[in-house]
């Protein structure tokens, strides 16, 4: 039968695909966008701006809208697309994030007027652009002073039918001043925000000395919200010094005695009213919060506030202390000053901005004088020919008159006067009603004020100290202008009460059962003596440790995939007898087939692990090696991986031990020959020598728990040893 002949169709379908190296992909096409992304989308350069707040602003400015009429925010988002090919949902909250209405910034630079959100808000959503109005902030005429001057670089838009700024010529520091945070790929940048006068006075100083220590005049960040910076100087400095790091923030409130309420009014940076009052609703469920019999947001045209009703005979300020701990009223923020020098990414410290920043004003004051030098230096050559021109007004208009081509007027002012074109064209523009001598001692009498005026421009462009010291004055201004008292205050870790959350748990004696089948009981010693009935157990189980404790213990949960599993004692609710207790893969979260093989109890992380593996190696490791500073509840890398556990124990001080391999040999040591190693995942030293592909078999033993009459016939004195035969009268000893 004839093969059907392919359609052209089915020939495109199937043909062949150009294999490419990965390596070429990653650089022809995905290098391009994450340069792009890092340098002109989520980085912001040393004006404090990234490229989409720079397009919004510019377009704004070109509107009139710095100190014009409010217009509507939709035709500021239809203006900036001329600039930012982006969607108008994408430049609208680029816009919002700017206003006074939104309050995320400490000086909003876009005043508004409508429902712009709030940033303490997440489910408060911002009006349609079509319902609101907005206009530039006066502080912008200190964003884009001179800068009709050249003193900043333009380039032609995405389309090349307009030019825009590269930068914009901020006369402070606006990268510190206001918050800014962008993901790039492979990097970010998460810059909070300082007090404006404080920049300034460290600017000042920094412009002096750039040696000069700036924590001196700013000390800690400030945020539009408010709240209390925990201020731990060595952490803020190395902040400032490196430009990475965290430091704690936590809400402040007012106790309403009269109404028995709590009244939250200001709350860290990072977090919002709905995660707050969610975290609390969630702990109140868990029956975790019994002091709360409401939390709510009353937000209103007086600011911010969540209110919390309290229960009768509850402590306000030891309730907040809990609350600190268990919510979101306490956070962190965490910084990366990442910032965009000349397109280049670097993280950078506070004193290291800043003198970036002092670079990038010095270059656009000192274009600005050129500008000026260069207008002026213009003036003075119009005026010069001018005055030339007053040595004889009656020639120069019989010169014009006589002249029979208009095109000879221009030549014939030149050769009558030695004056060059520039100025002959000038004079020529003149109107024959201003061709009299007192318009033109009016205008030449400016000559000598153009002549100082250059010198003195001149002088300063060529002294970098001028440079700075005019700088500085626009610093000082602009702070007794613009500065604002800080918002947010200082605590030191001295000054607050940390809370200890087993203060409030009840402690008793208890014992705990963990059996094959990885069930486990918490059972109160009372509910024991009180009891007469057997355990209950699944089919076929059995209780593999009984550990007698009391409830303010910590429970580590070893499994066989070298996993460890953390929980506090009284987070496991108490069992009977009668029960079969919790089944732990289910109440860890263990991963499918995972099992707990040993259970350790724990109040101090003393006394040490011995890990024995099939290899016959052993391991010691320091139980403190399992505590943590946060509430981590899995820790991976456990103990060792190359061989298969045999057992796991815990000595709270060194014992005698069983160890018999599959050969019948045993060996008795002492674990104080086993030296104590610093990693957990360690695998140990060679405790019994083997045959090839020999195991160690069973569980180790106790020494006690190994009945014979002479069990020093099988120590050894130094490891590795390969162990005693078993003895004939000991064949019936059982090491399961």
């Amino acid at each position: 039968m004839a093969r059907k002949k392919k359609t052209e169709e089915e020939e495109i379908i199937y043909a062949p695909i150009d294999e490419q190296p990965i390596t070429d992909t990653l650089r022809e096409n995905y290098m391009p966008y994450a340069m792009s992304v890092i340098v002109s989308r989520a980085i912001p350069e040393i004006d404090g701006f990234k490229p989409a707040h720079r397009k919004l602003l510019y377009t704004m400015f070109k509107m009139g809208l710095l100190g014009g009429k409010l217009t509507k925010s939709a035709n500021v988002v239809g203006q900036t697309m001329k600039l930012n090919p982006h969607g108008d949902a994408t430049i609208y909250e680029t816009m919002v994030r700017l206003t006074r209405g939104h309050e995320a910034l400490l000086h909003p630079l876009v005043e508004s007027q409508g429902n712009f959100g709030k940033q303490f808000s997440r489910d408060m959503a911002y009006a349609a652009p079509r319902y609101t109005e907005v206009r530039l902030e006066p502080i912008c005429n200190e964003v884009f002073g001179d800068i009709n001057k050249n003193t900043v670089q333009f380039v032609d838009s995405y389309d090349g039918e307009m030019q825009e700024p590269t930068l914009l010529p901020v006369a402070f520091p606006n990268i510190l001043v206001n918050p800014n945070q962008g993901i790039a790929v492979g990097m970010a940048s998460n810059i909070c925000s300082f007090n404006l006068k404080e920049v300034c006075d460290a600017t000042v100083a920094l412009l002096k000395n750039e040696k000069t220590d700036v924590m001196k005049y700013m000390p800690a960040p400030d945020f539009s919200m408010g709240a209390d910076i925990i201020y731990n100087e060595d952490e803020m400095r190395a902040i400032y010094d490196t430009g990475r790091g965290s430091f704690k923030m936590r809400a402040k409130y007012e106790f309403d005695k009269k109404n028995n309420c709590i009244e939250i009014t200001e709350i860290p940076y990072t977090t919002t009213s709905e995660a707050i009052i969610g975290k609390l609703m969630e702990l109140v469920k868990a029956n975790k919060l019994k002091e709360i019999s409401d939390a709510r947001d009353e937000t209103g045209l007086q600011g911010f506030k969540i209110t919390l009703d309290l229960k009768r005979g509850t402590d306000p300020d030891q309730l907040m202390t809990k609350l600190y701990k268990l919510t979101p009223l306490e956070d962190s923020y965490s910084c990366n000053f990442n910032v965009l020098i000349k397109t280049r990414p670097m993280v950078l410290g506070v004193r290291e901005i800043l003198l970036e920043w002092i670079k990038f004003r010095m270059e656009c004051v000192k274009n600005g004088i050129k500008y000026d030098i260069d207008k002026k230096s213009e003036r003075l050559h119009l005026l010069t020919g001018l005055k030339k021109i007053l040595l004889d007004i009656d020639k120069a208009i019989s010169i014009i008159r006589h002249t029979e081509l208009e095109a000879d007027v221009v030549p014939n002012l030149m050769d009558g006067f030695g004056i060059d074109r520039v100025q002959a064209e000038y004079v020529a523009e003149i109107k024959l009603r201003n061709l009299n001598r007192e318009y033109i001692l009016n205008r030449t009498s400016d000559i000598e004020k153009l002549m100082e005026d250059l010198e003195e421009l001149n002088r300063i462009l060529g002294d970098d100290k001028e440079v700075k010291k005019l700088i500085a004055d626009q610093l000082k201004k602009i702070a007794k202008k613009y500065g604002e008292e800080r918002k947010t205050t200082l605590i030191t870790s001295d000054e607050i009460v940390e809370y200890k959350e087993t203060e409030e748990i009840d402690d008793y004696a208890l014992t705990i059962f963990f059996t094959r089948e990885n069930y486990l009981k918490k059972i109160s010693a009372i509910s024991l003596r009180s009891s007469t009935t057997e355990h209950k157990l699944k089919e076929n189980d059995e209780i593999l440790q009984t550990i007698e404790t009391t409830n303010k213990t910590e429970l580590i949960f070893f499994s066989d995939k070298c996993n460890a599993y953390k929980m506090k004692t009284y987070d496991m609710p108490d069992a009977k007898v009668s029960t079969m207790g919790e089944y732990l893969p289910g109440l860890l979260g263990l991963d499918e087939g995972e099992k707990i093989l040993y259970v350790v109890v724990t109040s101090d992380y003393k006394g040490n692990m011995l890990f024995t593996f099939e290899n016959g190696k052993m391991a010691k490791v320091e139980l403190k090696n399992y505590e943590t500073k946060t509430n981590r509840k899995k820790l991976i890398g456990a103990y060792g991986s190359k061989s298969p556990i045999v057992d796991i124990r815990f000595l709270a001080e060194d014992i005698d031990v069983i160890v018999m391999s599959d050969n019948n040999r045993v060996l008795c040591l002492n674990t104080e020959k086993i030296p104590l190693k610093a990693t957990k995942s360690t695998q140990g030293v060679q405790a019994m020598t083997l045959r090839k592909k020999g195991a160690v078999v069973n569980r180790v033993l106790a020494a006690d728990e190994f009945d014979v009459e002479n069990r020093e016939k099988y120590r050894t004195k130094n490891i590795p040893a390969a162990g005693g035969i078993l003895k004939k009268e000991d064949t019936q000893i059982s090491l399961i």
